[in-house]
């Protein structure tokens, strides 16, 4: 990472150290991970405390605060896509009583911004507002299947992350993953992120006819794909149509 010069900059190192795996940090780490010093670490994390960007904590940590979560629903990957899908996650959710995961791309990875979960559904190691590379995920390969040809290229490129045995990590594979399911208008992930779990996904597309957005379901391994494969389609198909996608 290059020094940030502009107090901006500064502010943005510091909350980009916050990460799923560490959402919560104290003075010392926050000036570490973000290579400030910690007499000026202190003072902006005093601004972004008063501006409730951050949060401080009774442990005397300190967690990202609510109104960067009220900012990031007005982001124009979840503005009006969230509010017309989320009647249809649960929908899909009340059919499968599994994890229901709606996805956008944001470069080279893909952005989770809403999830709908049951006490009892298998675990996800996805969050709204996390992050996951696109060429193991299902909602990955439905956006990488659609992305623009240097987009793949790129991704195809690699290198190509490890999750477990079953992560596709070699690009002629990859290749012939997305032209299936750019044949079939859907994607499974066969436990490439968990080997106790695998995904079906579908895409969502805006008025155009463009995939601008991924639906998911995560079900546990053994889990008949024939019926989940049709709720999940019915799902993104519903969504493209409240986005005003009107299919042939």
């Amino acid at each position: 990472m290059t020094t940030p010069k502009s107090s901006l900059e500064r502010a943005f190192a510091l909350l980009s150290v916050f990460t799923v795996d560490r959402p919560a940090m104290t003075l010392s780490e926050l000036s570490r991970r973000s290579g400030l010093p910690l007499s000026t670490t202190h003072r902006l994390v005093a601004a972004l405390v008063e501006l409730r960007a951050l949060t401080r904590n009774p442990d005397g940590g300190y967690s990202v605060g609510l109104r960067l979560l009220e900012l990031g629903a007005l982001s124009p990957g979840s503005l009006g896509l969230r509010d017309r899908a989320v009647p249809f996650l649960e929908d899909l959710y009340e059919v499968t009583r599994h994890n229901v995961q709606l996805a956008v791309r944001d470069g080279l990875e893909v952005v989770y911004v809403e999830r709908i979960s049951a006490r009892d559904a298998v675990n996800v190691v996805t969050r709204v507002g996390s992050r996951m590379p696109l060429h193991c995920t299902g909602v990955g390969l439905v956006l990488l299947a659609a992305a623009p040809a240097a987009v793949q290229e790129e991704v195809l490129a690699g290198p190509l992350r490890r999750f477990t045995e079953r992560t596709i990590v070699r690009p002629a594979e990859l290749r012939e993953v997305l032209a299936r399911v750019r044949r079939d208008g859907y994607a499974i992930s066969d436990r490439q992120i968990e080997l106790i779990t695998f995904s079906v996904a579908a895409p969502v597309r805006d008025a155009a006819g463009d995939v601008v957005a991924s639906v998911s379901v995560v079900v546990p391994t053994g889990t008949r794909t024939d019926t989940v494969v049709p709720a999940v389609r019915a799902c993104g198909l519903a969504i493209s149509r409240a986005l005003g996608w009107a299919s042939a």
